[in-house]
């Protein structure tokens, strides 16, 4: 059937389409910006801050920060205060601990069914991340590592298929990244996060399901012993 929109409200209705789309993009740009310097630490644990503060900083409007801060509230990695201003969430290892027990159920799922799942260009893709972390190793580039582990969570969940496993991963992999970041130097190592993460990427790019999810075990293995190490046994 053909279309039967008038050709001004169909004008109308594309540059409306085309507005939302830009207002999505320029949020989705704010909040991975705000993001990254939380988990890096330029927005220390414990930090107040205002949007205007953010916005002036991150280089974008009020408006897309205002909708990434309300995400990254979601996550956990800030408090908003009314009439106080934004407050990154401080570091609570048990927290993180807690955590780590539902990302070790998920993630074999995840990674299971990416394995199954995945296209040629993802599993191509999964490799080329594979190397470039590799090479992040060797120039102990630990930002480029934490944001081609942010690329890596991402594909894997595009690649499973599964929007519930996605929905829920969403609200974890920050807090992660950014505990990782702060104690990596004293009590994990970059060589061996980026192993972990290598085996696991290339065993979902080959598509061998049961290594892939010994693989994804095997990761939440290494967080789990370097937090432990930052807090000693559990009471």
């Amino acid at each position: 059937m053909p279309d039967q929109t008038p050709p001004r409200r169909a004008s109308a209705f594309r540059r409306r389409r085309s507005s939302a789309d830009t207002a999505a993009t320029l949020t989705e740009q704010a909040y991975r910006a705000i993001e990254e310097a939380i988990a890096t630490l330029s927005l220390k644990p414990g930090e107040v801050v205002s949007e205007a503060q953010l916005s002036a900083r991150s280089g974008f409007g009020r408006t897309p920060v205002r909708e990434a801060l309300q995400r990254l509230a979601r996550e956990r990695l800030v408090r908003i205060l009314p009439r106080r201003g934004i407050v990154v969430a401080p570091v609570d290892i048990r927290e993180q601990l807690r955590l780590l027990e539902v990302r070790r159920e998920i993630e074999r799922l995840t990674a299971r069914a990416a394995a199954r799942r995945a296209d040629a260009a993802q599993r191509d893709r999964l490799r080329a991340i594979a190397d470039a972390m590799e090479q992040a190793a060797a120039t102990k580039d630990e930002t480029g590592f934490l944001r081609l582990d942010r690329e890596l969570n991402l594909l894997l969940l595009d690649a499973a298929h599964n929007e519930f496993a996605a929905a829920a991963m969403a609200l974890m992999h920050g807090l992660t990244r950014r505990f990782w970041f702060i104690h990596w130097r004293r009590s994990a190592g970059l060589a061996e996060a980026v192993a972990a993460h290598a085996r696991l990427a290339r065993t979902i790019a080959d598509g061998r399901v049961e290594e892939a999810a010994a693989a994804s075990d095997a990761l939440i293995d290494y967080i789990e012993s370097f937090t432990r190490a930052t807090v000693g046994p559990e009471p």
